[in-house]
């Protein structure tokens, strides 16, 4: 049995494990807006010909911030899987251990990036990471609600 439970552990909280490792790879000067950016030009180019600099520059921008909010939204669901497996609480509980997680993982995120020369950290990007954790949750709220059995009257 405890074994069973171990397993079941496992299950449930490794892809939270390998998703904030995933996160603190993408946390490298590797993955800067520089790096990123001059890689993604290069491809954009290779497909569209002559492209505008200031509109890459802007599509750019949304798009590292987009990965912000879908990358710690991603985080936020796989703790709450992982909280539900744990906890075995109420939905506040979960929803709430897995949003201070999400937090608490772009907070250091953004602590590491401040001391890389090409990375920020930001007070703004860990808002938007948090804001991207409460949209995924609540979206996986309404659809866990629009799943359950209607109860007989």
């Amino acid at each position: 049995m405890a074994r069973m439970q171990g397993a079941l552990l496992l299950r449930k909280w490794l892809p939270v494990v390998l998703w904030i490792g995933v996160i603190v790879l993408e946390s490298t000067d590797m993955m800067s807006a520089q790096h990123t950016g001059s890689v993604l030009y290069a491809i954009c180019r290779a497909v569209f010909g002559s492209v505008n600099r200031i509109h890459f520059e802007i599509f750019h921008h949304v798009l590292r911030k987009l990965g912000h909010f879908l990358g710690y939204g991603t985080l936020a669901l796989l703790s709450f899987r992982a909280f539900r497996a744990t906890l075995h609480s109420g939905y506040a509980r979960l929803w709430g251990s897995a949003l201070l997680l999400t937090c608490a993982v772009a907070s250091l995120d953004e602590w590491h990036q401040s001391f890389i020369p090409s990375r920020t950290g930001s007070v703004h990007d860990v808002a938007l990471d948090t804001l991207g954790g409460v949209a995924l949750l609540l979206v996986a709220m309404v659809w866990m609600r629009r799943k359950r059995p209607v109860a007989a009257a």
